[in-house]
């Protein structure tokens, strides 16, 4: 196992759509995502897709923490270690709503996005096998961040108000004043 290295807002591999992977049971791609869960572990994020570690490739690693998921208006269930290759999105709902984003491509920095609240995904996993899911809330919007990587897109440019991007902590403080600000 290995430690990736992430490529940051600005790096060409960032900005071009990826290629499917032709082989999903291949020993590299294998490799590949075994170095992806640590390297996303290390780093403490919630999902990582093949271009961010300089690997032009359709593949996604996520997983949605119990408490995170709670947090975010979900059930608390969360969603365990999952893999996508060659992963595809349907909104099953014309919903969206606003929610913060960050991402290991632009450390230090988050923005509120509107995303799709319901989806149905489509994927290879691990082993080349075919699966769905439906996918709500914070599930939904992880998938959705991850596979606009695929597609050479990353957050910023789906913010509709600018005024909402900025580093995490001055954004935090904001956001925690206007809450006091509300409560008095």
């Amino acid at each position: 196992m290995a430690l990736l290295k992430i490529a940051r807002m600005g790096h060409p591999v960032l900005k071009l759509p990826a290629n499917p992977v032709e082989d999903p049971k291949s020993a590299e791609i294998a490799q590949l995502i075994e170095d992806m869960i640590e390297t996303m572990v290390d780093a403490g994020g919630t999902g990582l897709a093949a271009p961010q570690v300089h690997m032009p490739l359709r593949v996604v690693v996520f997983t949605v923490y119990p408490e995170r998921d709670e947090a975010e208006g979900g059930d608390g269930s969360g969603v365990p270690l999952t893999v996508l290759i060659n992963p595809e999105i349907e909104p099953l709902s014309e919903e969206k709503a606003l929610g913060w984003e960050g991402c290991l491509s632009i450390p230090g920095m988050m923005g509120e996005v509107p995303r799709y609240t319901h989806i149905r995904y489509k994927a290879l996993d691990l082993n080349g096998k075919p699966f769905e899911r439906e996918a709500h809330g914070f599930h939904a919007r992880v998938v959705q961040h991850e596979c606009d990587h695929l597609d050479g897109i990353l957050y910023p440019g789906r913010i509709v108000d600018m005024s909402t991007f900025g580093f995490s902590d001055e954004m935090m403080r904001q956001r925690d004043r206007e809450t006091d600000w509300e409560e008095d």
